[in-house]
């Protein structure tokens, strides 16, 4: 027989030697080992995982009594509040796929999400109620059933359901007997793009990849049992970057938090003794221009960053508070980071700002992701690591998507010769350490010169007097593109257009600094991004006017 030897022949796998990898198990054997450690913290709300894994079953059974099978859709609206936490475990329970939409979405996108996923259930906060029911109503999903999450601590909102998420636990069974999945390669979550372009794609994830991504956060992050974890980063976002199950696997404690504000975070950092939290560079550089009266606790605490590349100048200003920064890289189709600026003690010796300078770097690949590189698009031929020549970011591993949901056509746009291809381009150290350079879409070429947007802005971020800045190409007759900063100031700071643009040709070569700067608030989607697409078409509105 072919493919037969020693070690094949009588050695099969079976229920004792071979289980099918899934995060499920992670809150289990918490519940098991650790029932009385604390797991959720949120307001006055103080429950351990004994108690979590009660109301994790209790739901899972309950859905499964009102008919939800394996491959349904169960989608969610809602905050970091405590059922969004418990819906990572409920759903894949029972074998359907949970499915968290982006709470910053217009009627009209969710409805598209509602009925392209075929959700069949849909649980609801109440701060999103009014546009839940619009969109359910807009998709035409008359038989679908919606379950109200009550918050005593949100006032308004309405119930547009047929029942309450509590009346639904109490429906359950505690000691439901739930089944693993039977391939790991079972779809446990769905997960929407952006869609800034079109309609969004829905990447799907199964549980071998979650498993894996969630454990190697832990170890990525070298995050010590019982870690205290602040929900700054969006749970609706690559499933809040697979910590709800990474939480589980160290038996941590979850401390939500409704609203990203500076003062909420210092004050649960200060009085949970929270240790780890996550969030896109915006949210760090808005910690560290907070008032340095809220910055006032003595502990150890860690931030990972990611979703834009953060300015080397913010990543010094949280260090020098006392937040140590890790910063990572990836995107949906990836379970969020599989890429992390590994530090080397080597570097230990470097100045704050050289040390920043490392740091904004992206960095190596993941224990979870098999493989990294910076190729050609075309050849898929990796370029020379000399930290200039420039490619396309390519990745491959366990923590790749499935693919697009009902999209084969893009799923296979996006796999390239046995690699996903990301659409970043960047450049390989010498190190083996990529660099981001910008979105494809991003890069400015002026007269024949690459320029990078992430550049400009990290000089930009530099500057004391500003608060946020954002770089896109504004369309120039003679040059092709030219570089065009949006800023925003600190409040009480003046500066004009001559001046920033006279500081940034102070700090790079002068064919780089912006040529147009333009003042006030940017755009951001709720996980804290800048919105380049909104600001490109600023400034192609504003040559089309001048015309």
């Amino acid at each position: 027989m072919p493919n037969q030897n020693i070690y094949t022949i009588g050695l099969d796998p079976n229920a004792a030697n071979y289980d099918a990898l899934t995060p499920l198990s992670f809150v289990e054997r918490s519940a098991q080992i650790y029932p009385d450690s604390p797991a959720v913290i949120y307001g006055e709300i103080r429950r351990n995982w004994g108690e979590t894994y009660d109301r994790i079953r209790r739901a899972a059974s309950a859905l499964q009594k009102r008919g939800l099978r394996k491959g349904d859709t169960v989608s969610i609206i809602a905050a970091n509040i405590p059922e969004m936490f418990e819906a990572h475990f409920a759903v894949p329970m029972t074998g359907a796929v949970l499915n968290t939409i982006n709470t910053r979405l217009n009627t009209e996108a969710m409805a598209f999400i509602l009925a392209h996923a075929e959700a069949k259930v849909i649980l609801v906060d109440p701060e999103f109620s009014d546009v839940l029911d619009r969109a359910v109503h807009m998709s035409g999903m008359s038989d679908v059933l919606v379950i109200d999450i009550e918050d005593a601590s949100f006032e308004g909102g309405r119930c547009v359901g047929a029942l309450t998420y509590e009346e639904l636990i109490a429906e359950g069974d505690p000691e439901f007997q739930w089944q693993p999945p039977e391939n790991e390669w079972d779809a446990i979550s769905l997960n929407y793009t952006s869609g800034t372009t079109g309609n969004p794609k829905g990447v799907v994830y199964h549980h071998r990849g979650a498993h894996l991504n969630a454990m190697s956060n832990v170890v990525t992050w070298g995050m010590a049992h019982h870690s205290r974890y602040l929900w700054t980063l969006p749970m609706f976002h690559c499933n809040g970057w697979c910590f709800p199950w990474t939480i589980a696997a160290n038996a941590g404690v979850c401390v939500c938090l409704r609203a990203v504000r500076a003062e909420p975070i210092f004050e649960l950092i200060r009085e949970e003794k929270v240790t780890h939290f996550c969030g896109a560079p915006i949210v760090l550089n808005m910690l560290a221009n907070a008032p340095d009266a809220l910055k006032d606790f003595s502990h150890e605490v860690k931030v990972m960053t990611a979703g834009a590349s953060p300015p080397a100048a913010v990543i010094a200003k949280m260090e020098a508070m006392g937040i140590e920064v890790t910063h990572v890289y990836g995107l949906t189709e990836t379970y969020g980071p599989s890429v992390v600026c590994a530090w080397k003690s080597e570097w230990d010796g470097l100045s704050s700002n050289d040390k920043a300078v490392k740091k904004a770097r992206q960095g190596v690949r993941n224990v979870a992701l098999s493989g990294l590189m910076v190729a050609d698009p075309g050849t898929l031929e990796p370029m020379p690591s000399d930290g200039e020549s420039m490619g396309e970011i390519f990745m491959r591993g366990n923590n790749v998507m499935k693919g697009y949901l009902k999209n084969p056509s893009a799923t296979q746009k996006s796999f390239k010769g046995g690699w996903f291809a990301s659409g970043d381009l960047g450049v390989m150290h010498p190190d083996g350490y990529v660099e981001l350079k910008d979105r494809s879409k991003d890069i400015i070429i002026s007269g024949g010169e690459n320029i990078s947007s992430i550049e400009v802005e990290d000089v930009l971020y530099k500057h004391p007097a500003i608060m946020e800045a954002a770089v896109v190409a504004k369309p120039d007759e003679k040059w092709g593109e030219t570089p065009c900063a949006f800023v925003d100031l600190k409040p009480g700071e003046n500066m004009t257009q001559a001046e920033i643009i006279a500081f940034c040709r102070q700090n790079m070569a002068h064919f780089k600094a912006p040529k147009t700067v333009i003042f006030g608030p940017l755009p951001k989607t709720s996980t804290g991004k800048i919105q380049k697409f909104i600001l490109r078409d600023q400034a192609r509105n504003m040559v089309e006017e001048t015309q």
